[in-house]
């Protein structure tokens, strides 16, 4: 019986692998929502002139607009556009509403009086022993869910269920490594920054949002050379083509 159950078990598991397989052929991404950390009352770390939440709106309008120019037959949706404060659990509820197909947070790095030599660049994904809370954005879009025996009722009891949000938490996972290993490719080849590497952390903002996420750490404002250079319009410039190319670089690798 033990020996029956799990033939079944495999032969179910790969019935949804086969499945999940085929819906992804022809898959194209049509929406990309950019994050533009921190704002208006939560204004995040401060460097000798200015303000995290001020450098991450900018690059994260810039880097907005030109996904509009290089990749025109995508939407590109920000979750703040002016000095604001958008709550933590809004900002993946944006991305989950919009079924976005990745998420894009644009922050600063800061360190302690005393450390302000530290510089570089980092990227971070959802930390693997928070990725159930992913389950929620899952249910609350039932189109993320391509299956057809998905229940609009969910069982949380129901094994299939359970084994299908498991699949997708892992494909979405392995594919916020991908984008961020690309973004710090590209920082670190291209535009020589210090590679800080690609790092995981149980930040809620990337727990929350059902899709590859990624927070993109572009510099150390506590750092006086790179205060300068993220605000500088050269440095921006170079950090939007980083994380651009990063996404063409993935566009191609799920699109083919």
């Amino acid at each position: 019986m033990r020996l029956k159950n799990t033939f079944i078990y495999l032969i179910f598991l790969s019935t949804i692998l086969f499945s999940l397989n085929a819906n992804a052929q022809g898959y194209k991404i049509k929406t990309i929502v950019v994050d533009a950390g921190h704002g208006g009352v939560k204004p995040g770390a401060k460097g000798a002139y200015s303000w995290e939440k001020d450098v991450a709106l900018k690059v994260a309008l810039k880097l907005g607009n030109k996904l509009q120019d290089e990749l025109p037959g995508i939407k590109i949706i920000q979750t703040r556009k002016t000095d604001v404060d958008v709550d933590w659990y809004r900002r993946a509820e944006i991305a989950n509403d919009a079924k976005a197909d990745l998420f894009i947070s644009i922050h600063c790095n800061s360190m302690p009086p005393g450390n302000s030599h530290v510089r570089g660049t980092e990227t971070f994904v959802g930390a693997y022993r928070r990725i159930n809370e992913m389950d929620a954005g899952l249910k609350e879009n039932e189109e993320i869910i391509k299956d057809k025996s998905y229940k609009k009722q969910n069982d949380p009891t129901d094994p299939e269920e359970a084994i299908l949000l498991s699949l997708y938490k892992s494909l979405y996972r392995s594919k916020s490594l991908a984008l961020a290993s690309y973004i710090q490719k590209n920082y670190t080849e291209v535009n020589k920054r210090v590679n800080r590497g690609v790092k995981e952390q149980g930040l809620l903002i990337l727990q929350r949002a059902a899709m590859p996420s990624v927070l993109t750490e572009i510099g150390f404002i506590s750092n006086k050379e790179e205060e300068k250079y993220i605000n500088s319009d050269e440095g921006q410039e170079e950090i939007v083509m980083a994380i651009i190319n990063a996404v063409k670089q993935y566009k191609k690798e799920v699109e083919n």
